[in-house]
């Protein structure tokens, strides 16, 4: 069983290549070219329109598992890479890593972290100011409390 996987993942990742070229598209515009003056010689009867219409509806059904399962391997693929580089990169939060796997009420909670993170490194007049909530609240609190020797 994992052969037909392997068989399917090989077979779509081409077809979603080859049906997103150009070529793809130049060949579906000439289909529809060749379908609409041959019209006039099936004197556009309901067998014309059937047969375009059946070979669109089966070709589309098909594309969608196709094209989705292409699309999910690069989607996993971008995830991995951008991990790598969030774990790699010092002072990146490690919190995000497997945040597709969030649901979407905790993405929102996420958003509003990151909200509120943009909102503090302004204060800082630059947005490196700060790689996380904690970081930033920090330099909000040194800068909110008194100098005591500057005082003196």
């Amino acid at each position: 069983m994992n052969n037909v996987f392997k068989i399917f993942d090989k077979f779509s990742t081409s077809l979603a290549r080859v049906a997103g070229s150009s070529i793809a598209f130049l060949s579906a515009f000439i289909i529809i070219i060749v379908w609409g003056v041959t019209g006039s010689y099936f004197n556009f009867s309901e067998t014309w329109h059937l047969v375009l219409s059946t070979g669109i509806s089966i070709i589309t059904f098909l594309m969608v598992f196709v094209i989705q399962q292409a699309q999910n391997k690069d989607t996993m693929a971008l995830q991995l890479k951008l991990n790598e580089l969030i774990a790699a990169t010092k002072g990146a939060s490690n919190r995000v890593l497997n945040i597709e796997d969030m649901t979407e009420e905790e993405l929102k909670v996420l958003k509003k972290f990151y909200s509120k993170l943009s909102d503090l490194s302004e204060t800082e007049g630059h947005f490196g100011a700060a790689h996380s909530i904690d970081e930033a609240r920090k330099n909000e609190a040194f800068k909110e409390t008194p100098n005591v020797e500057a005082d003196h």
